[in-house]
């Protein structure tokens, strides 16, 4: 397989390439020549005078001995080598240098071979080989050989990280099925919890509606009672003081009921009331001491009845006395704030931000789980905030905050 120059050219067998590096700029090429006769190598380094882009740095020896020595004091980045000397042969250099030095490229440089020959030196894995009467094209062989080591050398680092970069998605991939299937997992945890937790809330909704329709019953019949009671005994401060308790635990049932089904504040009628009486007949009522002072708002005073009805009744149960409870209104620019002052255990600050949430129960807090939720509901509808904080030397104060009409509206509604 010889061309018209007398070279061969041959793709030589695959191997591994790790750490060839060619020479960088100004760094000589380090070759190693492996000729008996003087004259052929003068004519070797004639030829690549000034055709290489590297300065030349040639070690010529003659033998087998000269020969591994060479290859182990310092590593060639080419190898050039006569197929025939006269106790040793390029072949037998070949394979010594391939066994300890794969990546170098390896060119015979030889008188006379036949193309059988060269078929058989260039399929054993020699790079190529160049007769000397074409020395002509030893630099340019040489060059190809090099960059066809080079090009090898950045394909095989190019398949690496190519490599590198599989495993890491292999790795990555890996650990998004881990996750994938964790989350599938808590997915599953999710929906039996929020099957529970939906069952639970139903019960807990059937129970508000049966309870509120059982204690409806005697309620209605206790009104009963109480109507015929005034009709055979006539009026009187406490059968009327009776039937508005009657009246105030009907509408507490069926705030209940209307709880259960989120219709709480649907039921509100606004109109213009005075507050100072709301809290009056509620310092009555419950012993407990309340200022004497006319406060008009615009509201339901039944449900804000409730409201500090139920306040001041949780009150009074965590402080164990009424006398240990009192309450006071601060007029304000555009709104009242009513204080249900007590000196018992107080709230914690823990259960402050959780002590109006639906069911929520706490035995400092002094909660029901629904009174305060009940509370919160209809001041928010009537456009008011309420909140606890830390009575001044102990205790707990509920702030009921409500609006004030503004003076355009007086007569308009």
């Amino acid at each position: 397989m010889t061309d018209p120059l007398g070279t061969v050219s041959s793709h030589a067998l695959p191997v591994p390439v790790h750490d060839y590096r060619i020479p960088e700029a100004g760094e000589a090429l380090n070759v190693l020549h492996l000729e008996d006769s003087e004259l052929d190598h003068e004519l070797v380094l004639m030829h690549l005078d000034g055709e290489l882009p590297w300065p030349l740095k040639v070690r010529r020896v003659e033998d087998e001995a000269g020969f591994l020595q060479a290859i182990e004091e310092e590593t060639p980045h080419l190898i050039l080598s006569d197929y025939a000397l006269p106790s040793y042969d390029g072949m037998s250099a070949y394979r010594a240098a391939h066994e300890r030095l794969p990546l170098v490229p390896f060119i015979i440089v030889t008188g006379a071979m036949g193309e059988e020959v060269a078929v058989d030196t260039l399929r054993q894995g020699v790079t190529d080989y160049i007769l000397k009467q074409r020395l002509e094209r030893l630099a340019p062989t040489m060059r190809r050989a090099i960059a066809e080591v080079e090009a090898r050398a950045s394909r095989e680092r190019a398949e690496q990280e190519v490599r590198g970069l599989n495993r890491d998605l292999q790795a990555r991939l890996i650990e998004v099925e881990r996750l994938r299937n964790t989350a599938e997992r808590q997915s599953q945890r999710l929906e039996v919890q929020a099957k529970q937790l939906e069952e639970a809330l139903n019960m807990q909704k059937t129970f508000l509606a049966e309870t509120s329709h059982e204690l409806r019953t005697p309620l209605t019949a206790l009104h009963g009672y109480l109507r015929r009671a005034e009709r055979e005994a006539g009026g009187s401060q406490t059968l009327q003081d009776a039937q508005r308790v009657a009246e105030n635990m009907t509408r507490l049932v069926n705030d209940l009921l209307q709880l259960s089904r989120g219709e709480l504040t649907q039921g509100i009628e606004m109109h213009f009331m005075n507050l100072g009486q709301v809290l009056s007949q509620l310092g009555r009522d419950y012993g407990v001491r309340v200022p004497q002072e006319a406060i008009e708002i615009v509201g339901d005073p039944g449900r804000l009845g409730q409201v500090f009805v139920n306040l001041v009744a949780n009150a009074i149960r965590v402080s164990g006395s009424p006398d240990l409870v009192h309450l006071e209104t601060e007029l304000r620019p555009g709104e009242v704030e009513v204080r249900v002052i007590d000196r018992g255990p107080g709230v914690p600050d823990e259960i402050k931000p959780r002590i109006f949430d639906k069911f929520y129960r706490g035995k400092e807090a002094g909660s029901a789980g629904l009174g305060l939720t009940i509370a919160q509901q209809v001041v928010t509808t009537h456009g008011g905030s309420i909140d606890v904080v830390d009575t001044p030397g102990g205790g707990a104060t509920f702030r009921v905050r409500l609006p004030l009409p503004d003076e355009e509206d007086d007569g308009e509604i």
